[in-house]
C-alpha cells in the first residue's frame, strides 16, 4: 500500500512524499463533518434555540422532532416534495432522453438552432420569469384551479417548462458515443425508432440516466424561488418553502426544529444516491476505460 514506509526511511521524507496527503484528507473529512455534527447537535438540543446550540451537545432529546410534526405541516411538506421531485425528475429524464435521441441520431432542419436555443435559454436565471408566471397563473387559477396556485400539479407543469436544456446536452453527448451501427443493424432487422430507443439505446445509457435523474431530483426537491411564489397555503408547501418559513421570522427560537427538519430532508436524497450509485460508478468506470 502507498501508506507503508520503507524500512529505514526517514519520517520527514515519508511525510513529504505521502504523509501530507493523509493530513489533507483528515482536514477535508473534518471540514465536511463539522456542519453535519453541528446540525445534529442542534436537532438534539433540548432547548431548541440557536444561541444554546453547541458543537458537542450537552443533552439529547427528540423534542424538536416531535414539535416539528406537531406544530408545523412538515408531513405535508415532505410528501409534497417527494411526489413533486419524483414525478418531475422522471418526466424530465424521459423528455430529455427523447430530445437527446432525436438530436443525436436524426438530421433535420433546425437541429443546430434547436440545440443552441436550449443552451441559450439556460443562461437566463429563473427569477426573470417570476412576474410573467404569476400573471399567467392568476388567470389559470380562476379557470382551472386544479393546476393553479397551491397545486402540486401546477408547479409540476412549471418545472416541466425547464426540463430540457442542460440534461439534453448531457445525454446527447453520451448518446453520441454509442456506435450508430447498433441503430442501423436493428433497423435492418425491422425495428422501429421506438423499439431502437427503448430496447437498445436506453439500457446502454443507464449511467447518464442515473446522473441526470439524481441532478433533477436534487434540483426539484431544493427548488425555492418559483415554489415560494407559487405555494402559499401551509399544506401545499414543499420542504424548501416550509423550512424557510421556520427561520424567516424567529430564527433563534425555531432553529432546533429547523435542524431536525434538515436531517429528515436529507434522507430522500441520500437514498436516491445510494440506489443510483451502482450506475453512476459503472458509468464513470466505463468512461475511464474508453478514454
Amino acid at each position: 500500500m502507498a501508506t507503508r514506509t520503507v524500512k529505514g526511511k526517514p519520517k520527514g521524507r515519508w511525510f513529504a512524499q505521502v504523509g501530507w496527503r493523509h493530513a489533507v484528507g483528515v482536514l477535508a473529512v473534518a471540514f465536511s463533518l463539522f456542519p453535519i455534527l453541528f446540525v445534529l447537535s442542534a436537532a438534539l438540543n433540548p432547548l431548541g434555540t440557536l444561541s444554546s446550540t453547541e458543537l458537542l451537545p450537552t443533552g439529547a432529546s427528540f423534542e424538536n422532532f416531535t414539535n416539528l410534526f406537531d406544530k408545523t405541516a412538515f408531513a405535508h411538506w415532505f410528501l409534497n416534495s417527494l411526489l413533486l421531485a419524483g414525478v418531475a425528475s422522471f418526466a424530465s429524464i424521459f423528455l430529455s432522453a427523447l430530445a437527446a435521441y432525436a438530436f443525436s441520431r436524426m438530421r433535420f432542419a433546425g437541429r443546430r438552432v434547436g440545440l443552441l436555443t436550449l443552451l441559450l435559454i439556460q443562461m437566463f436565471p429563473q427569477f426573470l420569469c417570476i412576474v410573467a408566471i404569476f400573471l399567467i397563473f392568476t388567470t389559470v387559477t380562476d379557470l382551472w384551479p386544479a393546476i393553479g396556485f397551491n397545486s402540486p400539479w401546477g408547479l409540476f407543469l412549471l418545472y416541466m417548462g425547464t426540463a430540457l436544456g442542460a440534461n439534453t446536452w448531457l445525454m446527447k453527448g453520451f448518446f453520441d458515443t454509442l456506435p450508430k451501427e447498433l441503430d442501423e443493424s436493428a433497423t435492418m432487422d425491422g425495428a422501429s425508432h421506438a423499439q431502437v430507443f427503448f430496447r437498445i439505446i436506453l439500457p446502454l445509457v443507464a449511467p447518464i440516466l442515473a446522473v441526470t435523474g439524481l441532478l433533477a431530483f436534487i434540483g426539484s426537491i431544493n427548488e425555492f424561488i418559483i415554489a415560494n411564489v407559487f405555494l402559499t397555503q401551509p399544506e401545499s408547501k414543499t420542504l424548501a418553502v416550509g423550512m424557510f418559513g421556520l427561520v424567516a421570522g424567529e430564527r433563534n427560537n425555531n432553529f432546533g426544529m429547523f435542524a431536525a427538519g434538515t436531517l429528515l430532508t436529507a434522507i430522500p436524497t441520500v437514498l436516491v444516491f445510494q440506489l443510483l450509485q451502482r450506475y453512476i460508478v459503472s458509468g464513470l468506470t466505463a468512461g475511464a476505460v474508453k478514454g
